[in-house]
């Protein structure tokens, strides 16, 4: 069970028409350009990497492949208490497009894979939201599945942009260009048995043009070489206060009876 400690999509695009192109929260900005001025060098830069099928390695925990994940993801309607889980219609959210300058800040804003480095073997990804309700809260919740040990190097790398970045830095995408303004962390939820470690944080973002305080909240939590990645805003500026823990402990529990995490 890790520590309490760590006082540490693509949905605004509806926001858009609030700020005029209202920087996407998760994880937001880059898309094709020169990334920003930042460096050659990504978070998790390695020599090489072992991209082979999805088994367990004699050094570390079993990959699971997307048929694990899928099963041990929410699925399309499946309700959470007032909120209900659904796919993504337009691909993953927090994608290539999104890049960080500096560099480092990289895992705060996008993990994809054409803008990290590391062994990212599948990955799922939903919504989860309050229907009908607009402003409501929307968490983005990925699971991924990482060979070569990348999953703890992923929390490592997170941890390294949590401090490094804490008084901001620049979010890129190819039609727009935001500001975080800090990135604060805050408690990590307790998952207990089957968890190897988490990372919290509150990311207050500045939109394009300048003039609307946004705050997101990014919880991590990885379990042997996987990591489940829940990334909560609403639309607008008030502040939700966290990712709802009703979906937090929904996902988890769900994660753990698919995999037998323990």
């Amino acid at each position: 069970m890790f520590g309490a400690g760590k006082q540490g999509r693509r949905r605004r695009g509806a926001a858009l028409a609030m700020g005029g192109l209202l920087l996407v929260g998760a994880v937001a900005c880059g898309g094709g350009g020169d990334g920003g001025g930042q460096d050659d060098k990504k978070p998790g830069d390695r020599a090489g990497g072992d991209r082979a099928g999805a088994t367990a390695s004699a050094s570390g925990p079993e990959v699971l492949t997307e048929a694990q994940l899928t099963a041990a993801s929410f699925t399309d309607g499946e309700t959470v208490g007032r909120y209900t889980a659904s796919e993504f219609t337009l691909g993953a959210p927090h994608g290539d497009e999104y890049t960080a300058d500096p560099a480092v800040c990289q895992p705060l804003v996008s993990l994809a894979a054409d803008v990290t480095d590391y062994d990212l073997r599948t990955e799922v990804s939903r919504k989860v939201d309050v229907p009908g309700e607009t402003p409501g809260p929307t968490v983005d919740v990925q699971l991924r599945s990482y060979g070569s040990g990348d999953a703890a190097r992923v929390m490592k790398d997170l941890d390294k942009a949590g401090e490094e970045c804490a008084g901001g830095f620049t979010e890129e995408r190819a039609v727009a260009r935001g500001k975080y303004l800090e990135v604060e962390p805050v408690e990590t939820p307790g998952f207990g048995t089957g968890a190897d470690e988490a990372e919290a944080y509150r990311l207050t973002i500045r939109d394009v043009k300048g003039k609307l305080k946004l705050r997101d909240y990014l919880t991590v939590v990885r379990s042997g070489s996987t990591t489940l990645s829940f990334r909560g805003d609403i639309l607008g500026t008030e502040d939700i206060g966290g990712v709802p823990r009703e979906v937090l402990d929904a996902q988890w529990e769900k994660f753990r009876a698919a995999t037998g995490a323990n």
